[in-house]
């Protein structure tokens, strides 16, 4: 009679199953969240890669902007050398016109005079030859410095090229890696959908066994006695089926897929001080790890499957009564990410 009382309890309670829906609500959110915060982590150390290369480009383009306006000066300091020596040549020219003149116009002068004017035709002659080697030379180097701005300019447009292609690639990347976790997120999310529509199909409706948001939640007296973490037969014959269903699953997902099956153990807030268990911790870390050993036992690869142990931290009712504890003494089953 007190069974059945019980159970028109749990008929008319409402709030676990209130509390199952926000959870799950939770859950997604945090899955969302997850999967954006992996998805910004994969781009940020891409982009940090491309931020590095960026960064020595923009170092290599100051540098030649650098050198650029200082070939400039060098020019524009080249060319006034130039209009300086071409009206010193242009003075001693017309000085030279003027001395042919008056040698000309007098043509009786006596011999110490034209020997002075010849002496001094012959340096103004020197000093012409020399003021046009130096506007040669000058000229030249223009020539170079020329050549050099040219060679510079064209560096410098190489550059930006070079920049404006690797910021179109760094948008590319970031646009592939978001196309490529979303991707990856929706294949996950159609085998997890797979996988709870076939344990619903072996396992049907039970009241021991129920689905909270992405997660298979078993009470743990399907598997376990009280304080033990000694797996009881009709529990394995459970993990049989869900086994077999995870195996299969296996086999049909792609090999570069990173799942995973996590198993949680949990315990109600009562402390437990055993020889074998000194705290909540131990017993549930150590019955979500006779769980995955088991299951590894039946095919499923030790390197997708992992143990986790929650102890009285992550209740599913925060209550001091029978029922709660009964609800928060269980194992969770959750196909994840690696």
């Amino acid at each position: 009679m007190a069974l059945s009382r019980s159970h028109r309890r749990d008929e008319v309670n409402f709030w676990p199953g209130f509390v199952d829906a926000l959870s799950t609500m939770l859950i997604g959110i945090v899955f969302l969240l997850s999967v954006f915060v992996l998805g910004q982590f994969f781009l940020s150390q891409e982009l940090t890669g491309k931020d590095t290369a960026l960064d020595r480009l923009n170092r290599q383009i100051s540098e030649l902007t650098d050198l650029l306006a200082l070939e400039r000066a060098s020019n524009r300091q080249a060319q006034e050398n130039l209009t300086l020596l071409q009206s010193s040549l242009t003075r001693e020219q017309a000085e030279r016109g003027r001395i042919q003149d008056m040698l000309a116009a007098q043509p009786g002068n006596q011999a110490a005079q034209l020997g002075e004017a010849q002496k001094a035709l012959e340096a103004e002659k020197q000093l012409s030859a020399r003021a046009q080697a130096t506007v040669d030379m000058v000229n030249q180097q223009i020539l170079a410095m020329r050549r050099q701005l040219a060679a510079l300019e064209e560096a410098l447009g190489a550059s930006e090229a070079k920049d404006r292609e690797a910021q179109a690639r760094i948008s590319e990347l970031g646009s592939r890696l978001n196309v490529a976790l979303a991707q990856r997120v929706q294949e996950l999310a159609r085998y997890r959908s797979d996988f709870f529509g076939r344990l619903r199909q072996v396992l049907g409706t039970r009241p021991d066994i129920r689905v909270v948001g992405d997660r298979f939640v078993f009470q743990s007296e399907v598997f376990f006695d009280a304080g033990q973490a000694v797996l009881k037969p009709e529990g394995r014959g459970e993990l049989d089926k869900l086994g077999a269903i995870i195996a299969d699953l296996g086999r049909e997902m792609p090999p570069d897929l990173p799942w995973i099956l996590r198993v949680d153990g949990h315990t109600d807030n009562r402390p437990i001080r055993s020889p074998q268990f000194p705290s909540n911790w131990h017993l549930s870390a150590a019955r979500a790890i006779a769980v995955v050993e088991y299951l590894v036992t039946k095919g499923i690869s030790a390197d997708r499957i992992a143990a986790t142990g929650f102890g009285e931290f992550q209740p599913l009712d925060v209550a001091n009564t029978d029922d709660a504890w009964r609800r928060n003494r269980r194992i969770e089953f959750k196909i994840t990410e690696r």
